[in-house]
């Protein structure tokens, strides 16, 4: 079992950053993957970001490249997603997930076996 807490969510004005953490507790933190999803209102859940374990792989959606980073400290069981040059249109419900199996289709909903409960990015002047 894993447990996921996602932080650091708000109102930030376009061109703003935000920086999201997501603390996990239960099975050892370095031995799964870590993945980034949002959904916006009317929309589905989409891929943001992933990182491998050992944070050698990383993974981003086309629409967050050179915006966004993902990092881990396993030392503090926290991912992380540094927001950069914030849009209107990454207004959404922010998840972290965890992919205990470390493999499947990294952008796929259904590769990530567990979830937080989200917190809301606003972006908005």
């Amino acid at each position: 079992q894993v447990q996921l807490v996602e932080s650091g969510g708000g109102l930030v004005l376009p061109g703003g950053s935000l920086r999201l953490s997501c603390t996990a507790s239960g099975r050892a933190f370095s031995s799964y993957a870590m993945g980034w999803f949002r959904r916006a209102p009317g929309k589905e859940r989409e891929f943001v970001a992933r990182i491998s374990r050992n944070a050698i792989r990383l993974y981003y959606a086309d629409s967050v490249k050179g915006r966004f980073t993902i990092s881990r400290e396993n030392v503090k069981n926290t991912v992380y997603l540094q927001m950069n040059s914030l849009k209107p249109e990454d207004t959404a419900e922010y998840y972290c997930a965890a992919d205990v199996g470390n493999s499947g289709t990294y952008y796929a909903p259904v590769t990530y076996d567990y979830w937080g409960q989200g917190t809301q990015v606003t972006v908005s002047s």
